[in-house]
């Protein structure tokens, strides 16, 4: 990777499916890669194990869920645990961003893929769209103010 690149994975976390995508900061954009199978918001660690070792970031992004009006309900306090067991597993530093309304950002953006004639929208995809959301959303807010990052 180029010097100053940083390599992230994004986690859009669901008791169901957790949507994975990988960026880096120099273009603030992100690819999804996966989705995981979730047991009841357990993962499969060893699938996670792979992904690190394959991408080794240097960062992981997990989105937190939170209601519309910014409180918490349960669904956030369980991506925050899984935030917490991330940072026990691994050596790189675990974010959290705010990710209300990721899903829906990624629903749009399959939608106008799919206007393009791309095939039909799954569930997976928005999972793993989200978790793209999620990554440049976090990117951005680590830029500098007032810089132009445009090329």
């Amino acid at each position: 990777m180029p010097e100053g690149a940083l390599r992230a994975l994004a986690f859009d976390f669901g008791l169901r499916r957790t949507g994975v995508a990988v960026g880096q900061n120099l273009s603030a954009s992100a690819t999804p890669l996966t989705v995981l199978k979730m047991a009841e918001g357990v993962p499969d660690w060893v699938v996670i194990d792979e992904l690190i070792k394959e991408w080794a970031p240097q960062r992981l992004v997990v989105g937190l869920p939170y209601t519309m009006q910014g409180g918490e309900q349960d669904i956030t306090r369980r991506a925050r645990a899984f935030a917490a067991e991330l940072e026990k597993r691994y050596p790189c530093p675990v974010l959290t961003i705010d990710e209300r309304l990721s899903s829906k950002e990624a629903e749009a953006r399959l939608r106008e893929l799919r206007q393009q004639g791309r095939r039909r929208v799954r569930r997976e995809d928005i999972d793993c769209a989200a978790a793209c959301v999620i990554l440049e959303s976090w990117f951005h807010s680590q830029r500098p103010t007032g810089t132009n990052h445009s090329a």
